[in-house]
């Protein structure tokens, strides 16, 4: 096995000298070195374990002839940062996280790298930063939290935390017995939100081990999927396979075919483009609907199904969504396991991982095919569309799959606000009527760092009088849990001139979700054709000035400056 990392000791006695002193043994300093790096934390029950994984991954390494350097980058929670500025800086951390791995993989050589993490921004930051470092790398998933009582999960903070500001029918038994079981153990929350849907696209993509996504944290299997990473590792820096030979386009299709299939979270429409990038791969917005307009939705997974991320692994997880849609995939696609995602697929059917844990299903007196539907049984065709129209010329993203079929199709009064916390004022208040079509704009990642609306759309559909009959449209992002019909990641964003800061609240707009279409169709309460519709927007373009930010400092203020449009992946 040849060592990258032997070279550059050579350079400088100290480099070994400052190893060593860091714990490692004199044999460990000649072996292969390999980067394992998490972002392992207090920060919330997605990351407080990882250093138990990361653990086991560092045995694997051992095992294998390797030696292991343990790194840590702690991530952030969306959910922490619900309702006050902290949300404004989520996604510029995903620049953030990906940029020090880059940092951690680039001051010394390293033979290969292992990283681990659970939730929504650190998996795209890892799997861009393997992408951008180009070593062989590994991505081990941290696995699903246990489910609340009754089968919930830490979304009924929705409806507790409106009927608290509303004071509704809510006691503070309700409250502190939410609080002690809303998250009841380490891992991601137990949703096909995004943290679930990036775990599953790592899977998908071919840098996890079959079968490590969403596996549920508190079981052994967890610890015996990283210490299989560790030894895989060793495998790929022998036989010198790179994350560019693994994220090819077809790679990349194969992810959004399963992201169709399973019902994934809108945010995936973010992080995939924002990985290829890394790469020069353009994957453009009209892919994800292509796709969508064909793949079966088999996935019963809540927010749009009804079970939980737990039975979903246990009903044989990615592979079995693989199994099923082979017809789509290209099963030719390398993997991190050294082979392709066809010799993967037999190799995990003769292992029993499907029968042993089809016998945890059943301890919940469910099927497999409960949870994933038999392709024939699908009733619904893909999961997200991307609409166009005056009001997204470059597009817009809506996760249909989660939103009734009667509001799939609206023509509406605008109700404008220029951030969430105004609008979710008005929805508290009850100032919102059923019919009308609440926006937020300056939320795109140029005007505050593209935070996600959750508390708002949760208020929507936690409140009997606009629960499907209120729409939302706006250029910020929503998280996976989102239901309802909410329209996102309107590009161009109001903060870079889109129209969409050129409206006002009394104009019309309208979207037809099967016509994949979002366009203004009146102004002041009057419908117009279209041709007017244009020449007003156009002069109120060039008399409406944009709305000038506040002074920002730091990270928030590099991202804003320099990120690029949702369309695009909303990096730099």
């Amino acid at each position: 096995m040849s060592i990258c990392s032997s070279r550059e000791r050579k350079l400088w006695a100290q480099f070994d000298a400052l190893q060593m002193g860091s714990g490692w043994d004199e044999e460990d300093i000649s072996k292969p070195q390999i980067l394992v790096e998490d972002v392992f934390g207090d920060s919330h029950p997605g990351s407080v374990h990882l250093n138990q994984l990361s653990e086991h991954i560092c045995r694997g390494v051992y095992e294998k002839g390797g030696a292991p350097g343990r790194f840590h980058t702690t991530d952030l929670c969306d959910g922490c940062a619900q309702g006050h500025d902290g949300m404004n800086l989520i996604l510029a951390s995903r620049e953030a996280i990906c940029d020090m791995v880059e940092l951690h993989a680039g001051f010394v050589p390293w033979d290969g790298m292992v990283l681990c993490s659970s939730c929504d921004k650190s998996i795209p930051a890892h799997l861009k930063a393997i992408a951008r470092v180009n070593v062989p790398s590994i991505f081990v998933p941290g696995g699903s939290m246990r489910p609340g009582p009754n089968q919930t999960t830490s979304l009924l903070a929705g409806s507790i935390s409106l009927r608290e500001k509303q004071k509704e029918g809510i006691d503070p038994d309700e409250i502190r017995d939410y609080k002690l079981t809303g998250c009841p153990s380490a891992g991601a929350c137990t949703f096909l939100g995004t943290a679930s849907t990036m775990q599953c696209m790592s899977e998908a993509l071919g840098l996890a081990l079959p079968g490590s996504a969403l596996v549920p944290a508190t079981m052994r299997d967890i610890l015996a999927s990283a210490r299989n990473a560790g030894r895989a590792i060793m495998k790929l820096v022998d036989k010198k396979i790179l994350p560019s030979q693994i994220l090819t386009e077809a790679a990349f299709r194969n992810a959004i075919v399963i992201h169709s299939a399973i019902g994934g979270s809108t945010n995936a429409t973010i992080h995939l483009p924002s990985i290829a990038r890394e790469l020069g791969i353009d994957l453009a917005p009209e892919l994800f609907d292509e796709i969508n307009h064909k793949i079966p939705h088999i996935g019963n997974i809540n927010p749009s199904g009804e079970h939980l991320t737990e039975a979903f692994w246990f009903a044989g997880g990615i592979p079995a969504v693989q199994m099923a849609l082979k017809e789509y995939l290209d099963l030719d696609v390398m993997t991190v396991t050294g082979h392709t995602l066809g010799e993967n697929l037999e190799e995990i059917e003769k292992s029993g991982f499907y029968r042993r844990n089809e016998g945890y299903l059943h301890n919940y007196g469910l099927q497999k095919e409960q949870v994933i539907l038999p392709v024939d049984k699908a009733e619904e065709t893909g999961s997200i569309a991307i609409l166009k129209g005056n009001l997204a010329p470059e597009g817009a993203v809506v996760k249909y799959s989660a939103c009734e079929k009667d509001m799939r199709k609206l023509c509406g009064t605008a109700r404008v606000y220029d951030s969430e916390e105004e609008a979710y004022g008005a929805v508290v208040r009850g100032d919102i009527n059923p019919g009308e079509i609440l926006v937020i704009r300056y939320e795109g990642p140029r005007g505050s760092g593209m935070p996600e609306m959750l508390m708002t759309t949760e208020a929507i559909v936690c409140d009997h009088k606009l629960n499907g009959k209120v729409s939302l449209v706006t250029d910020g992002r929503f998280s996976g849990a989102t239901r309802g019909a909410a329209i996102g990641h309107v590009s161009p964003e109001a903060a870079a001139g889109g129209p969409l800061a050129y409206i006002h609240t009394g104009d019309i707009i309208a979207y037809d979700i099967e016509q994949r279409s979002l366009n203004v169709v009146g102004t002041d309460g009057k419908m117009q054709e279209p041709e007017e519709v244009e020449k007003i927007l156009e002069s109120r373009k060039s008399s409406w000035p944009l709305k000038q930010p506040p002074l920002r400092k730091g990270v928030l203020r590099r991202y804003t400056e320099h990120a690029l449009s949702a369309m695009q992946g909303a990096g730099y």
